[in-house]
Order: structure tokens, then sequence, then C-alpha cells
């Protein structure tokens, strides 16, 4: 068992990776739309940490990135704030009642569900915030199946093997 110490850090480390690695990202034309780097360490928090600490990396960094660099934009910090918590909270979720003895599978059924719901409620979100400019389900889709594809095959494919090291490393 990690302990509340261990787990308060490593959710700090996310928090601050979470917010310095979209700058990387934004040296490309909407780059932070296409690769999701601010969704990667909320998840592995959530994964590695459990869901109140995920919960709480899924609020503070976005939060936090854009008080200190301005992305994500004011007019989208609350529903990312929300759709973060939601991957954050879900993957710890997830990640505890999930009963896999494979570890890989474990993995990828708790980041798939965290990712599909957090979409979701992103989406229940923008339809009550935008509802007035137009928000459809096409708008939806794009933005969070199709704009991101990339990101969501960086996701599947780094934050197993993330989380997998740090279980065996840290642990």
């Amino acid at each position: 068992m990690k302990s509340t110490t261990k787990k308060l850090v490593s959710c700090a480390l996310c928090i601050a990776i979470g917010v310095l690695l979209p700058m990387a990202f934004h040296v490309i034309p909407n780059g932070g739309s296409i690769f999701l780097p601010m969704h990667i360490p909320v998840l592995i928090c959530g994964l590695f940490c459990g869901a109140p600490y995920g919960l709480a990396c899924g609020i503070f960094t976005p939060f936090l990135s854009s008080m200190i660099t301005g992305m994500p934009p004011a007019m989208i910090l609350p529903q990312m704030m929300i759709e973060l918590a939601v991957y954050g909270l879900v993957t710890g979720l997830c990640e505890k009642h999930i009963i896999l003895k494979n570890e890989i599978s474990k993995l990828y059924m708790s980041l798939i569900i965290a990712m599909l719901a957090g979409r979701i409620v992103n989406g229940f979100v923008n339809t009550f915030i935008l509802s007035t400019q137009g928000y459809t389900l096409s708008i939806f889709m794009t933005a969070s199946f199709v704009t991101c594809l990339s990101g969501i095959i960086i996701q599947l494919i780094v934050i197993p093997i993330l989380v997998r090291i740090l279980n065996k490393t840290v642990a």
C-alpha cells in the first residue's frame, strides 16, 4: 500500500507535469486539442494514487495551468476542470473496484471507462453551457473523438506502460 505522503507527492508531481507538459504542445497549432497532454498526468494520477487524488489532480491541474499560462482559456476552463476531474475520479474508482488478475487488462479497462465517462460528462456540460451557441452532437463527436484521436492513441499506449513502471518502482 502506498503511503499518504507518497500519494500526495505523486499527485503534486502529476499536477506540475500537467501544467508543464501542455506548454510543449502549444507550439503546435491546436496541439492541446489534438494531443491532450494535460489529460495524461491526470489519468496517471487516478490510476496510481487513487480516486481522491485523481479527482484533486483533475480539478487543480487545469485551474493552475490557466492561472499560470492562460491555457486553457477561461471560457473553457470549467468544462476542462469537470472533464479532467471525472477522468481522475473514475480511473481511481475503476483501479480499486475492477477485479482482474491481469494488470494490463485492468489498466486498459479503467482507462477506457474513464476516458468515455469524462467525454460523456463533458458533452453534457457543453450541451448545458453552449446550448444557445449551436453545440451539436456532431461538434461533440468531432471534438471528443476525431480531433483528438492522436491524443487518445498516445494515452492508450503510454499511460499503461508508465503506470506499470510506477507501480513496480514507487510502490
